[in-house]
């Protein structure tokens, strides 16, 4: 029964990955112009869809048309290395785009359900030390679905706004689009949201079958209009640096760099680090959040998002 149960599972998650690879290849050949691809315009040249014709494409990609119909159909068996290398050229993906496209396609033309342990939803107590050493700086650990699974004191701080609600594990994605005070915690928003979705539809494409993540998706969409636009955008990145402008309600305005480094022995997760710039605003800011979660009530005691002060299975445990 339960090999029964997975099958069919398998071939659900199958036909909404094919759909994907579709929508992923339109969405993508949408945004080119022929200008863009080094095509050649005439003046009579009247297209009834933006961006790339599908034979554009094939040619571009050194492929036939018809095969490129088979993709955009999800079948996407044995599909070679020099086909997704000319696709991504053709189609002018970036690096997390093109890994989109090949977990996609690997996931399309797989004939098993792929026999996966479930993805470790606790730190482990080494790197729950590393955090607590890192005094100066917040650091948090997340996952791919983005749950705050674990942070050091001043990241619990900088992150208070998003433990008010009742849900636990901490969710940076709900956060973002289902409280209100999202949009005056993020100053750019606009981007923020962007790179919550896209992060999101990227981690949907390495893991289709986790079914928290799909969970949350559909929390979202069923919630959100604002979501559902962005998702259908099919735009996936990497999270591995940049600068968060964030206003925190104790502290105002924060310019924040960020590195995101994956966690090798738990490759589902990553240390978030926060790092000011020396003799910056922000970093006065930040000693002064700091002082506040050390003597107020409201710190990191009562929205640290410690597995053991939120109901979570302990760190301390392996």
């Amino acid at each position: 029964m339960e090999r029964d149960e997975g099958r069919a599972v398998h071939r659900d998650v199958r036909g909404d990955v094919r759909a994907q690879i579709r929508e992923f290849l339109s969405t993508r050949r949408a945004r080119i112009t022929p200008e863009q691809a080094g095509l050649p315009v005439y003046g009579g040249d009247r297209r009834r869809v933006p961006g790339l014709r599908r034979s554009e494409v094939a040619t571009l990609a050194g492929i036939s048309p018809e095969y490129l119909t088979k993709l955009e159909r999800g079948n996407a068996t044995g599909v070679s290395e020099s086909v997704i290398e000319g696709l991504a050229s053709a189609l002018q993906l970036d690096d997390a785009e093109r890994a989109h496209l090949e977990d996609l396609l690997r996931t399309a033309g797989s004939s098993r359900p792929p026999r996966r342990r479930p993805a470790r939803q606790r730190v482990r107590p080494t790197i729950q030390r590393i955090l607590d050493t890192m005094s100066g700086a917040p650091a948090l650990v997340l996952n791919g679905r983005l749950d705050i699974l674990a942070a050091n004191g001043l990241g619990a701080a900088l992150y208070a706004p998003m433990y008010t609600g009742a849900a636990r594990p901490a969710n940076t994605a709900r956060f973002v689009f289902l409280d209100p005070h999202a949009t005056e915690f993020f100053r750019d928003y606009d981007r923020a949201a962007n790179d919550t979705v896209a992060l999101l539809r990227a981690e949907a494409g390495r893991d289709p079958y986790d079914r928290d993540l799909s969970d949350l998706i559909g929390q979202l969409s069923t919630r959100s209009d604002d979501f559902r636009r962005r998702w259908a955008a099919h735009n996936v990145r990497i999270h591995t640096s940049g600068v968060k402008l964030l206003h925190h309600p104790i502290v105002g305005d924060l310019d924040l760099p960020f590195e995101s480094v994956p966690l090798p022995a738990d490759p589902t997760q990553s240390l978030l680090i926060y790092t000011p710039e020396p003799r910056s605003p922000t970093l006065d800011a930040l000693h002064l959040l700091a002082s506040w979660a050390a003597s107020s009530d409201n710190t990191a005691s009562s929205a640290s998002p410690r597995a053991s002060d939120r109901g979570m299975p302990s760190p301390d445990g392996d």
